[in-house]
């Protein structure tokens, strides 16, 4: 899971990034509205953490433009600001969610799993998929209630599945979710990946799309 962080306190930041690595969250952190991507890539990114005061702007209006400009990515807004007033606005500005500072990492890590799997359609932590189930919290996946061995890159090659299952998940994509910090993942690496994670959960499970990427089936 790649995360976007835009704050600009110093040990907040680190602490933060900190945190997420801990949690084997990726993350890339901007201090100043203007270092701010124009629109957020659902590519790359899985969920953005804003803060409301930056130096050099207000977090309100990227929201605003971001929504705007139809940017779907789960927003948890994280700020001082208490007022009832503010927290409505950012709600109604188009955040998933408002956390109030200071606030507890382990609690902040678990809105970002809530609002991604919200945005994945996902009612639990646990996904079920009929026999095969994925923990992406606990890094864990089972079939048929057994546990399944798989490397950290076939996990998360599952994880990236799972998010659209049913739907086709185009390769150029899934080269970009499986490495957001460096160069693209190599599609024949991919389709290395593909080949030993059917062998662990099904053959039937994951279909190729000829020309365009992969589908898992629901």
């Amino acid at each position: 899971m790649h995360i976007l962080l835009i704050e600009d306190d110093l040990d907040l930041g680190r602490a933060l990034q900190a945190t997420l690595k801990v949690e084997h969250f990726t993350s890339e952190w901007i201090r100043r509205a203007a270092d701010a991507p124009h629109a957020v890539d659902a590519a790359r990114v899985d969920c953005v953490l804003l803060d409301l005061n930056l130096p050099d702007g207000s977090g309100f209006d990227l929201l605003r433009r971001w929504r705007r400009g139809d940017v779907r990515v789960p927003v948890i807004v994280i700020t001082a600001r208490s007022a009832i007033d503010d927290r409505l606005a950012g709600l109604d500005g188009g955040a998933d969610d408002f956390v109030i500072k200071p606030f507890d990492t382990a609690e902040l890590v678990a809105r970002v799993r809530a609002v991604v799997r919200r945005s994945a359609r996902q009612a639990s932590e646990c996904w079920s998929l009929g026999a095969l189930e994925i923990e992406p919290g606990r890094r864990e996946a089972r079939l048929n209630g057994a546990a399944l061995a798989l490397s950290p890159r076939e996990f998360q090659l599952l994880v990236e599945l799972a998010r659209d299952a049913g739907a086709v998940v185009a390769k150029d994509l899934l080269s970009q979710r499986l490495e957001p910090l460096g160069d693209p993942v190599d599609f024949a690496a991919i389709e290395v990946h593909v080949s030993n994670l059917r062998k662990k959960i099904g053959t039937e499970r994951v279909r190729t799309v000829r020309g365009v990427g992969y589908l898992l089936e629901p």
